[in-house]
């Protein structure tokens, strides 16, 4: 399985989203803890995406060697 750049970023952006939501809830700040919580979830979907194209393309190569 290839790893993709949908796939890296995706897990970046949850990782992120994951500090910035901890931060805002330790200032008590709801706005950062909403934000990181809307970047967890982009993060999320991008990640997914990227594992669908991986799924894909992987299996596209495995039918084309006869497998």
């Amino acid at each position: 399985m290839s790893i993709n750049k949908d796939q890296v970023d995706g897990r970046v952006k949850e990782a992120v989203g994951k500090v910035q939501e901890v931060a805002g809830k330790a200032v008590g700040n709801p706005t950062q803890q909403v934000k990181g919580a809307v970047n967890q979830a982009v993060g999320k979907a991008q990640a997914k995406y990227g594992d669908i194209k991986s799924d894909i393309k992987d299996s596209s190569k495995d039918s084309s060697q006869g497998k």
